[in-house]
């Protein structure tokens, strides 16, 4: 069995990483899609993140019924910032041949890889997923390729779906009053009002 590790903040999950994850499902079937949200990521030091329970209960609430999918509490388990190459490390050694360890990321973020941790340690566990965002540019996969030999024929590069959702405008949607249930899955939405998450500052 493959397993793709779809991580982020989810902050909170929406629709946009559920297409993902339905895309991914279907290039690499089958596989197992793990949910990972992080604990305190290390490039969003300056930024507030909600609370953990939270994060993780929407995760649950959005994935529930699927049996491919998994949430996994591996980064928010553990204390202080948490870096994606210590998830793969523990990951890579519960994967038995012929199965697959990927990590699925966006455009940009792929274009953000040399900046993050042991990014060459990283490319030797596992195969990289790069999905498109609205208004993100291809990669320059020759440009990473100098910085970071040996990028290039460990990334898949997909050109579907294309996610014009971000989980910066939901929060910033419902600070200010504004319909979300055309970004979220339904039952997150009602987890949302009734925690009254992200009334306060679109920031947080």
């Amino acid at each position: 069995m493959n397993i793709a590790v779809l991580g982020g903040t989810f902050d909170p999950v929406h629709n946009g990483h559920l297409a993902v994850a339905a895309v991914v499902s279907e290039k690499l079937s089958p596989v197992e899609i793990i949910f990972m949200p992080a604990g305190q990521p290390w490039l969003k030091k300056d930024r507030l993140i909600t609370q953990v329970g939270n994060r993780l209960e929407m995760v649950r609430l959005a994935i529930r019924g699927n049996a491919s999918y998994k949430l996994s509490t591996a980064e928010t388990d553990r204390s202080g910032p948490t870096y994606t190459l210590d998830t793969i490390q523990e990951l890579s050694a519960q994967i038995s041949p012929p199965g697959e360890l990927y990590f699925i990321l966006g455009w940009d973020k792929l274009a953000e890889l040399p900046r993050w941790y042991k990014p060459g340690e990283l490319i030797k566990l596992c195969r990289l997923v790069a999905v498109p965002r609205i208004g993100s540019l291809v990669p320059d996969m020759t440009a990473l390729e100098k910085l970071l030999p040996g990028l290039s024929g460990r990334v898949i590069l997909l050109d579907k779906p294309e996610v014009d959702i971000s989980a910066s405008v939901v929060r910033e949607r419902v600070s200010l009053g504004l319909p979300i249930s055309h970004l979220v899955p339904p039952a997150v939405e009602a987890y949302i009002r009734e925690k009254g998450l992200y009334k306060s500052s679109p920031s947080m």
